[in-house]
């Protein structure tokens, strides 16, 4: 079990008195976890309190935001609910055929077992060149929230491709639940496979976002081996 110096150790990209960003390993919890892979226990357990900014999946790794003082936490979480922040992920997605770039425009909604889904039947998927869609007259009853995600294709192999993913909206399980609903689910994906034999091909890539002392940060964290094996011919440097 890792102690929070261990986990804070190469993976803390900046730090002052208002904010926290870490570059967070695939397997650990932002919070929640009845478990101790999870972030915010950990550093709480140390005797450092963190209000998370936002959350990316247990699986995924990458860039994460975190608050360190109250009262910093609501600027923090109000640029993400207003689209202010820019996030791009690394996706390792299965099969290939996906265009240089891409728009994937589907609805979300929450089913059985709070299970995220397209608001619409499958078949009512539609591709036209590099945007996927649904007729309105297609989705589905009940609660569902508008998604887009777009791509940029960086690499393609035997049966995979690699792509810089930004969500311009930010739901639960979004960028998985897109790719995999238009035949491209990511590599090792529990959410669609079972017991797959690789870590999921997420990877929370670039995030900048404007510090509540008004500076302006864009950040990068470069992908660790795990995930770099996903796409053992792309040069990520």
């Amino acid at each position: 079990m890792e102690t929070w110096d261990e986990l804070r150790d190469g993976r803390e990209l900046l730090r002052d008195d208002d904010l926290l960003v870490l570059d967070k390993p695939a397997g650990w919890s932002v919070m929640g976890e009845r478990h101790d892979t999870d972030v915010v226990r950990l550093a709480r357990d140390a005797g450092e309190t963190l209000w998370p900014a936002h959350r990316i999946d247990k699986v995924t790794s990458g860039l994460v935001l975190f608050a360190r003082r109250l009262e910093a936490h609501g600027d923090l979480t109000r640029q993400f609910n207003d689209r202010t922040v820019a996030k791009t992920y690394l996706a390792v997605a299965t099969g290939t055929g996906l265009p240089e770039r891409g728009t994937i425009d589907l609805p979300l909604s929450v089913g059985r077992k709070n299970r995220v889904r397209i608001a619409a039947p499958r078949e009512a998927i539609t591709r036209d060149g590099d945007a996927w869609t649904v007729p309105d007259d297609a989705v589905l009853p009940g609660d569902h929230y508008p998604s887009t995600t777009a791509f940029e294709r960086l690499w393609v192999g035997d049966e995979r491709t690699l792509l810089a993913v930004t969500p311009t909206t930010g739901r639960r399980h979004q960028i998985r639940v897109h790719l995999a609903w238009i035949g491209h689910a990511l590599v090792g994906d529990p959410l669609f496979a079972t017991n797959p034999p690789t870590r999921t091909g997420l990877h929370a890539w670039r995030l900048a976002f404007t510090g509540p002392d008004g500076t302006r940060h864009d950040l990068v964290a470069s992908p660790g081996e795990d995930f770099r094996e996903l796409a053992p011919a792309y040069d990520f440097s």
